[in-house]
């Protein structure tokens, strides 16, 4: 099993800091964004595109490290009708799993999407509870014209690539927990297209995601290790389906999640947050088991720290939850 981490939150360090930065933690793998919502400091897409003497100067600076590049990650909605997104997006998956190709690298981890409700809608339309005939309508639509044909491409490139699609089961995506994930692997006939198991969505979905990998048993391609804390107190009052986000003002420079669109504002006191490994649920309690059973399905899987814990910075986030990590996995003995 590798343990390593994915790099978008050192995105202000150049690569050979990060890499020395995630060395000093004990962490032995690196997850490197290739476009989507976010950009890709620390990938020279161009130039590994270009040519072998390029690739063997990015791969020999990791070798250098001691961390092993064991994904690109290309989060977005590669479904998104706004043509200032959808279409971008859908690029950079199809450039991610070129560059992958390129760099050996068997794993490229993105979101399955999100389309309108309907032909020539402007933009995403998210069905949670389809109780209205309507809403299956929506789906239909969603699944049969866009996803569908979508994601058979996918697959293709994919497999001509000898390369691993792994989806994030995110909310506001088509896929966003196991029978989704199942539905477009089997509606696609897939071969290269499986789930990243990030624990953190599905716990705040009410999922188990122990119970989760071993359902899904050999579609789990890769995984995150990021933690989830459930406010009971706030819960009571507003759900797990908290809607009291608010829009980040343009003077605080708000995240860019591509055309006009930003990042909002966490509420004050959320139903749900995330945090650093161990956080959320205990180390021997949850992470021995979640690693126990990933290892049971691939003994050389990475999963990879997301560090989105606001009460630290970049480094102290992964410090705390590589500690946490390598502590479970030395618990677990994988």
């Amino acid at each position: 099993m590798k343990l390593g981490a994915y790099t978008a939150c050192l995105h202000d360090r150049s690569l050979d800091e990060t890499l020395k930065i995630l060395g000093e933690l004990g962490l032995t793998s690196a997850e490197i964004n290739a476009g989507g919502f976010i950009p890709a400091p620390h990938l020279p897409i161009d130039d590994i595109l270009a040519g072998a003497g390029a690739r063997k100067d990015y791969l020999g600076r990791f070798a250098q490290a001691g961390i092993e590049l064991t994904g690109l990650n290309v989060n977005g909605n590669p479904l998104n009708p706004d043509p200032a997104v959808g279409p971008r997006h859908a690029a950079d998956l199809h450039r991610a799993i070129d560059v992958a190709a390129a760099l050996g690298v068997k794993r490229v981890v993105t979101m399955s999407g999100l389309p309108a409700g309907e032909p020539g809608g402007r933009t995403a339309n998210w069905v949670v509870n389809p109780w209205d005939s309507q809403f299956l309508d929506i789906l239909d639509y969603q699944w049969q014209q866009v996803a569908i044909p979508f994601w058979k491409d996918v697959n293709a490139r994919a497999a001509a690539a000898d390369v691993k699609v792994c989806i994030e089961m995110h909310p506001q995506n088509l896929v966003f927990n196991p029978p989704t994930l199942q539905r477009l692997v089997e509606e696609t006939n897939a071969t290269h297209v499986g789930a990243e198991m990030d624990p953190s969505h599905l716990f705040w979905q009410g999922m188990d995601p122990v119970a989760c990998v071993q359902h899904l048993g050999e579609l789990v391609f890769h995984a995150a290790a990021k933690d989830t804390r459930i406010n009971p107190e706030n819960a009571k009052l507003y759900g797990v389906l908290d809607d009291r986000f608010a829009r980040t003002p343009a003077d605080a420079d708000p995240v860019g999640l591509g055309g006009t669109n930003t990042l909002n504002q966490w509420p004050k006191n959320p139903s749900w947050e995330f945090v650093a490994v161990g956080r959320g649920h205990g180390v021997e309690d949850f992470w021995v088991p979640f690693l126990q059973a990933l290892h049971a399905i691939d003994p050389a899987i990475a999963v990879n720290i997301e560090h989105e814990d606001q009460a630290f910075d970049q480094v102290e986030g992964l410090r705390l939850a590589a500690e946490n990590l390598l502590r479970a996995a030395a618990v677990a003995g994988v």
